[in-house]
């Protein structure tokens, strides 16, 4: 059984698939969530260093730079831990992942500098935003989660389109019938936003 509330994953995980039914929308956005939070994380690397602590500095590929204590972790770290206490395993992959956006993003960061940065990220945005509008207007038909639940399409993005990732690639399932009651769940909301539609247009 999942948990309730906050971390109910079988919840969360329903809602958002009912505005991601459609195979064209779900590749879209499996190609678009991850670089919006990477872009999101290059830009917060350019806030300063939370009260002054020292720089962690590292070699990668020969170049030398440094990570910063900053809004770029604190996001990353928030969304890690939620991950992790949605689902131990596929949780733990995507705080990895985001860990990776952090310290590559600071890597590109540095490289890139502010002047320039800030024009890659949002090229990035725009054309990942529109690709997913795309998707839910032209293919899925519904509007997208964010006009519904704000908080919980940003936060949960990410890992959703890893967890649905992995249950297609490699079947997993954070426990035994978890996909089952999720299809239940999504099939039921998706017929109440048909009926609800109807009536309107009625």
């Amino acid at each position: 059984m999942g948990a309730h509330g906050m971390f109910d994953l079988e919840k969360h995980f329903a809602f958002y698939g009912a505005y991601h039914s459609n195979k064209v929308n779900i590749i879209i956005h499996t190609l678009f969530v991850w670089p919006i939070f990477f872009t999101a994380i290059l830009l917060l690397n350019f806030t300063p260093s939370f009260f002054n602590l020292p720089l962690i500095n590292l070699s990668l590929f020969g170049f030398e730079f440094f990570l910063i204590i900053n809004f770029g972790l604190l996001i990353s770290l928030i969304y890690s831990l939620f991950y992790i206490f949605l689902d131990v395993k596929a949780g733990s992959l995507a705080a990895f992942l985001c860990l990776l956006c952090w310290v590559f993003s600071s890597l590109l960061a540095q490289l890139l500098g502010f002047s320039l940065a800030w024009k890659v990220v949002l090229v990035v945005q725009l054309v990942c935003w529109t690709g997913q509008f795309i998707g839910h207007g032209v293919f899925e038909k519904r509007a997208p989660a964010l006009l519904d639940n704000l908080l919980q399409a940003f936060l949960l993005a990410p890992f959703f389109v890893l967890l649905e990732a992995l249950q297609n690639c490699f079947g997993y399932e954070p426990y035994p019938g978890f996909h089952h009651a999720v299809k239940g769940k999504i099939e039921a909301d998706i017929n109440e936003w048909k009926n609800k539609k109807q009536n309107l247009l009625s």
